[in-house]
């Protein structure tokens, strides 16, 4: 059976960023595939993979972009799946470049746009693990432990060791 959810990047080294958004669905319990689709260098497998992902048995997909981060955009435009774009931190502009290039697509062809990074992989695997939550009560759970996790960790006191 294919994973629920599809992660794609323009290159390997988006493989630093995007590894935590995997680590997460991972943590959760969450299958994914995990793949190179470049927008630019290999166009002709970016056409047939967001053709066929929803045929295969994708749910959600994450594109991770740098740079010109037509990516996620392009990816929506062939599929009706939802997809969640995570800018990558370029050397260049930091990932300005990527997170305006993301968030700016055209009525019509959405795109959930995540912070710029590490932070923006980790959200994308929450967010789609909340999709397809609304239909796995199991995950729901899941999900629910982690949040709570995330809350018992805060400490009450800033001098409070570790």
């Amino acid at each position: 059976m294919t994973a629920p959810i599809a992660i794609i990047m323009g290159s390997q080294s988006d493989w630093e960023t995007m590894r935590h958004a995997a680590e997460t669905l991972a943590a959760l319990g969450v299958a994914c595939e995990t793949r190179i689709v470049s927008a630019h260098r290999t166009p002709d497998r970016l056409y047939a993979f967001a053709k066929g992902a929803k045929a295969a048995g994708h749910k959600v997909i994450i594109a991770g972009a740098g740079g010109a981060a037509h990516l996620p955009g392009m990816t929506a435009a062939l599929t009706e799946l939802p997809v969640f774009g995570v800018p990558i931190e370029s050397k260049a502009l930091s990932g300005v470049d990527s997170l305006y290039s993301i968030v700016q697509m055209p009525a019509g062809i959405p795109v959930g746009t995540l912070a710029i990074g590490k932070a923006g992989a980790i959200n994308s695997a929450l967010l789609a693990a909340s999709v397809l939550a609304l239909n796995d009560p199991a995950l729901a759970g899941r999900l629910a432990q982690w949040r709570q996790q995330q809350t018992d960790a805060v400490k009450d006191n800033p001098e409070a060791s570790a």
